[in-house]
């Protein structure tokens, strides 16, 4: 389905899709989340608090939406998880290879492995930094691979996966998961350099799958699985300027935000947190780059993706 708003409303000029240099993607799914329903109407409440969010960056002095941030048709296959992973695939492909920067809101976690499988396919040696309450690693739950359960299993096979904040797992998922790779919630909090192990573990290219859960539920209650023990603000914002800071972040997507109408922070965290991680990817560019910065070739696809066929289909 085409959408006829804009991310917060922003001008047009700044929203369309030839001079956009970030591609948006939603994804209204939740077909096989287990306990609390409503992840599918995530977009909408992230969409909606945007709109109601200062555009202004106080900590960079910036406003990244002049950047350009366009609102794709969104992703409304629901037929089987299968049908919805492979749809994300290809959409998020599609944008890709239209050399934008391509960001993905869901819906539940299962979209991710479609996103990933992009990701992966276009950029070389890619990490999957995965900042999560759950490990996600199973297999195959409820006679899918494509479930929840299962978000970066394939990730974990197929890239250099990263896990950040985790406290729930099954024991069974131990047999999926790299433990010098995995940051435990129980130990970040007394270990002064889980962030800088993490990321010297980060191969060039990262694409950074977020689920909001990862959260402690203090400050973010509406999820469908909320976990205690989880991470604070400032804390993860900090994390996540140094990534993007040190790092390629070729992409992210956000997950799971299961909409509460009497608990509207959690919306607006969501789209705050959107919003900063833009703002610190083109931060971190025009930093990098300075004065020198060469108009012409100024996406970081250029030199860094396997291949674009600019193929609009």
């Amino acid at each position: 389905m085409t959408n006829e708003r804009t991310f917060a409303g922003i001008p047009e000029i700044y929203a369309s899709s030839e001079k956009a240099k970030i591609a948006l993607i939603t994804v209204p799914y939740d077909g096989t989340s287990t306990w609390q329903k409503g992840a599918d109407k995530g977009p909408q409440a992230f969409l909606e608090a945007a709109e109601n969010m200062e555009l202004y960056d106080i900590e960079t002095d910036s406003e990244v939406y002049k950047e350009g941030i366009h609102l794709t048709e969104s992703v409304d296959e629901n037929s089987s998880p299968e049908e919805m992973v492979e749809a994300v695939h290809q959409i998020t492909k599609k944008y890709i290879n239209k050399n934008k920067f391509v960001t993905i809101f869901g819906g539940e976690h299962s979209i991710s492995i479609g996103t990933i499988r992009a990701f992966n396919e276009c950029f070389h040696n890619l990490t999957v930094l995965h900042i999560d309450a759950h490990a996600d690693l199973r297999k195959e739950y409820e006679g899918s691979s494509c479930n929840h359960a299962c978000a970066v299993y394939e990730a974990s096979q197929t890239t250099n996966l990263i896990q950040v904040g985790i406290r729930s797992m099954d024991g069974i998922e131990k047999t999926s998961m790299d433990p010098d790779k995995t940051f435990f919630a129980h130990k970040m909090i007394s270990d002064d350099f889980w962030m800088v192990n993490a990321i010297d573990q980060m191969t060039e290219n990262v694409f950074i799958t977020f689920d909001l859960d990862a959260f402690d539920p203090s400050i973010f209650p509406s999820t469908g699985t909320p976990e205690p023990g989880g991470l604070l603000w400032y804390e993860t914002l900090d994390f996540l300027k140094k990534v993007f800071t040190e790092r390629n972040v070729v992409g992210f997507d956000i997950v799971e935000l299961c909409p509460n109408p009497n608990e509207k922070s959690s919306d607006f965290l969501a789209a705050k947190l959107y919003y900063k991680m833009l703002t610190y990817r083109f931060n971190a560019e025009i930093e990098e780059t300075d004065d020198t910065f060469d108009k012409d070739a100024d996406n970081p696809f250029n030199r860094l993706s396997k291949f674009k066929d600019y193929d609009d289909e």
